[in-house]
């Protein structure tokens, strides 16, 4: 892809995607999101803990797109489903997949996915564009965490919103802001400096 025609950050600060570049992008936000997992605070009422995790997701599919948004969280649920200490807390295996926290985890590549698409289509140029994209999938996470104790952890709607909804709201909000009054700043610093 040639970066004049591109809507992603990482595409821009290269000359050139090579899949090498590509596979270390990848390797690099799965690293970057088991990192943010171990930034973790635990509420007393609720199984599901504070993490930074939903941070690296967005920022993941913000600046990678789509395809390598998503590859990279596919690899950082198998890194843990494989036995690497890289969930909350230190966790891994495949059973913590199936725990409180499996439908965050689980959604993760598809958020990545959806904020990447909308990136590519030109969120990433606008703030209020990339913030809408960003509620969006964050959104979309906290549906499927909620919803996964729902279904699988007998909680009604209303619990399962009281502990996997709500509580991360607020913090959300902080990693939605992060990203996206960042993003287009960098992303148009870069093509001032590096033009195509």
């Amino acid at each position: 892809m040639i970066r004049a025609e591109s809507n992603l950050l990482a595409d821009h600060l290269v000359k050139q995607r090579r899949a090498a570049l590509d596979v270390s992008w990848v390797a690099g936000f799965a690293l970057l999101t088991a990192v943010m997992a171990q930034l973790r605070f635990q509420l007393p009422f609720t199984p599901v803990p504070l993490t930074g995790q939903t941070f690296a997701v967005l920022l993941s599919g913000a600046v990678l797109g789509s395809r390598r948004g998503f590859a990279s969280q596919a690899l950082y649920l198998a890194a843990g489903a494989a036995g690497l200490p890289v969930f909350a807390g230190g966790g891994f295996s495949a059973a913590y997949l199936a725990g409180p926290t499996g439908g965050y985890l689980l959604s993760y590549p598809i958020a990545a996915f959806l904020i990447g698409w909308l990136v590519e289509r030109g969120a990433s140029r606008c703030t209020v564009k990339l913030a809408l994209s960003l509620v969006l999938c964050d959104a979309l996470i906290l549906f499927f965490g909620a919803g996964w104790l729902h279904t699988f952890y007998g909680a009604s709607f209303r619990e399962a919103a009281l502990l996997g909804f709500y509580p991360f709201i607020i913090g959300d909000i902080v990693k939605i802001v992060l990203v996206g009054l960042t993003l287009p700043k960098l992303m148009s610093r870069v093509e001032r400096i590096n033009p195509a």
